[in-house]
């Protein structure tokens, strides 16, 4: 029988079975424990992180070429933080002077037609012939959580390590249409950066395209061949819309039905009214897997760039782009302030109720509330 007597060792990293009174044990001393807290991982943390930028540093660092700068600068214009907005103002409008420069294209196409392989393609086209490539893919935002997946960068590895182009996915956030509500400004923010070709990607849910259209020069639009009739397949006014189309998969077994397609949107054109820009859109074949179109695409898009300058419809249209921001700017603004009101923050339950309830109709409702908010501001 073993006899009770104090433990000799104390320390922590060794056994007290491998006394010689307990013959047979034998117990290995180990691994130490390691620290709760990783030291290192702070010590990098600590000699990475850096003090907030400056307006001067935003705009040094952006015209400079820095996408590291330039992301923080898309991701101020994109907060809703109203000191965020501050600072972001002031970096675009200095940076306005040298915006401007690039080809505005929007993106479009209904789901599955192929949107980011086309992008890939086209962009890793153009920046092989000496063009820097900016991509603004909107991401659909989900309504309830309102977060994205942001995946365009993964659909477009090839794309993604290319020097020469920068890819930015940005959530919807429920903008209507699905096109983030500072685009404009991050297209701005791309071209002070040197980024002569800029992609805007919508994501093809039906209404975003107008707004796409609005801030654009070159509005393309992607359509499937093989996928039922295809002239009542889209809208007629995104059809209206386009300053060019491409069917897109013409290749392997599709090429047949995609010629046809192609004859199809071409007679379909025709009956349209002359366009305002002075170019007649064109429609076009493109397999991106192939790499084929791909040429043809762009000097459609430079042919229409050269007669819409020459014919002054290129500067009017951006002219009234413009215009449109700013009254939308206006628009936004109100919105935001209104429902920041703690009077109409206090008042907004009692009339949803009331309208639910059917004991208002929502016209009169808004109205009242309008006219006490602005009544408070008078």
């Amino acid at each position: 029988m073993l006899k009770d007597k104090p433990m000799e060792n104390t320390d922590k990293n060794t056994h007290h079975e491998n006394n010689q009174e307990f013959i047979g044990l034998q117990v290995n001393k180990g691994i130490d424990k390691p620290d709760t807290v990783n030291q290192d991982a702070i010590a990098r943390f600590k000699r990475t992180k850096t003090k907030a930028l400056g307006v001067a540093e935003y705009v040094e660092g952006i015209r400079n070429g820095n996408r590291s700068v330039l992301g923080k600068a898309i991701t101020l214009a994109e907060s809703t933080l109203p000191k965020h907005r501050v600072i972001s103002d002031q970096v675009i409008e200095q940076c306005l002077p040298f915006a401007g420069k690039s080809v505005r294209i929007g993106i479009t196409g209904v789901p599955g037609v192929g949107k980011s392989t086309f992008i890939e393609a086209m962009g890793t086209y153009l920046t092989k012939h000496g063009h820097k490539l900016a991509v603004l893919a909107i991401d659909p935002s989900s309504e309830r959580s309102k977060g994205s997946i942001l995946g365009d960068k993964t659909r477009m590895e090839q794309l993604s390590a290319d020097k020469n182009a920068f890819i930015r996915p940005s959530p919807s956030a429920g903008t209507l249409g699905g096109v983030a509500g500072r685009t404009r400004e991050s297209i701005i923010l791309c071209e002070a950066a040197g980024f002569d070709v800029i992609f805007v990607e919508t994501v093809g849910v039906g209404q975003s395209e107008t707004l796409v259209h609005s801030m654009v020069d070159f509005f393309l639009l992607l359509m499937l061949a093989g996928a039922g009739d295809e002239l009542q397949g889209i809208k007629r006014g995104i059809m209206e819309m386009a300053d060019g189309m491409v069917i897109t998969k013409a290749d392997g077994g599709n090429e047949i039905q995609a010629t046809a397609a192609k004859a199809e949107y071409r007679s379909a054109l025709h009956l349209f009214p002359p366009s305002v820009s002075g170019v007649a859109p064109d429609v076009l074949l493109c397999s991106a897997v192939n790499n084929t179109g791909l040429p043809e695409i762009w000097e459609m898009v430079k042919k229409y760039s050269t007669k819409t300058k020459e014919n002054g419809y290129f500067n009017k249209k951006r002219a009234a782009q413009e215009k449109y921001r700013m009254y939308e700017a206006i628009h936004e603004n109100l919105m935001g302030a209104f429902y920041k009101s703690s009077e109409i923050s206090e008042l907004l339950p009692s009339f949803e109720k009331q309208v639910m309830e059917g004991k208002t109709s929502a016209h009169s409702a808004a109205d009242i509330l309008l006219a006490k908010y602005f009544g408070a501001k008078s």
